[in-house]
């Protein structure tokens, strides 16, 4: 059997697993990642600070493709996209964007806007893109995009109630910035920052077809992942998204813990 089917095989069997063992109430986030490396433990330890009310199961592309199949959608409630792939056939578009677009929720961190700089409607999706080349979109020619490592920045949050941000304020973060990427004008803005080497707008949320979607540009590294306020984001950012999707959530959850 060749390397790659054992692989898919050991995906969908962990994916059965994964949602035979749902609990009442919990949310199973299926973490897509994939064209990119990362601190693989220390983003776990991010995770794992959302149980027991979010469990996780990370599945890598190409084989995740599979995940987004009518056949597989049902074993997990909400995405969480932390990749940064470039490869995709056209069914694969299908699947991925039916998928959404139906009413699966997701969650997009970092260097997720950066991914697929051929297929426009993930630009879409998201309501975001950094491109990696001049590009001609949304009526102009959009530029390359640009980014630094480790600085030291406020994240504001926008002004105004929102389930995403509750109960956070105003906070520091160490990661990298990205500077000149595209968010569609139609997003609803959630976190931005006044550090001249980023993009304004750092934090969104948006609808595509029946599904909420949050972007969280942030999330490079270990500072960022063992932030607080930034794991407080992320939760509030699963727990709202799954909102419009047909996870029960416990009567006793209380979103800010």
């Amino acid at each position: 059997m060749k390397r790659p089917t054992v692989i898919l095989l050991l995906l969908l069997l962990a994916a059965d697993q994964f949602a035979a063992e749902r609990k009442p109430g919990q949310i199973r986030l299926l973490v897509v990642t994939g064209g990119h490396s990362y601190n693989k433990e220390t983003f776990s330890e991010m995770l794992n600070s959302l149980k027991p009310h979010v469990s996780w199961q990370t599945a890598e592309l190409p084989g995740a493709y599979e995940m987004f199949r009518p056949e597989n959608r049902d074993k997990y409630d909400v995405l969480l996209f932390y990749h940064m792939f470039q490869k995709i056939t056209p069914e694969q578009q299908k699947d991925f964007a039916e998928c959404i677009k139906a009413g699966k929720p997701l969650v997009a961190l970092h260097h997720s806007i950066c991914a697929y700089d051929g297929w426009e409607e993930y630009w879409r999706i998201i309501g975001g893109k950094y491109f990696h080349a001049r590009t001609m979109w949304d009526g102009r020619e959009q530029q390359p995009g640009s980014y630094i490592h480790d600085l030291k920045f406020t994240a504001n949050i926008s002004p105004g109630k929102h389930p995403v941000t509750r109960g956070v304020g105003d906070f520091e973060l160490f990661d990298e910035t990205y500077k000149g990427y595209w968010v569609d004008s139609s997003v609803k803005p959630l976190i931005t920052t006044a550090e001249p080497t980023s993009t304004p707008v750092i934090g969104w949320t948006k609808k595509y077809g029946k599904a909420r979607v949050v972007v969280l540009q942030p999330g490079h590294d270990s500072p960022t992942f063992r932030n607080p306020n930034y794991r407080q984001l992320l939760k509030q950012a699963i727990m709202y998204v799954a909102g419009s999707h047909k996870t029960t959530r416990p009567a006793s959850f209380n979103i800010n813990k």
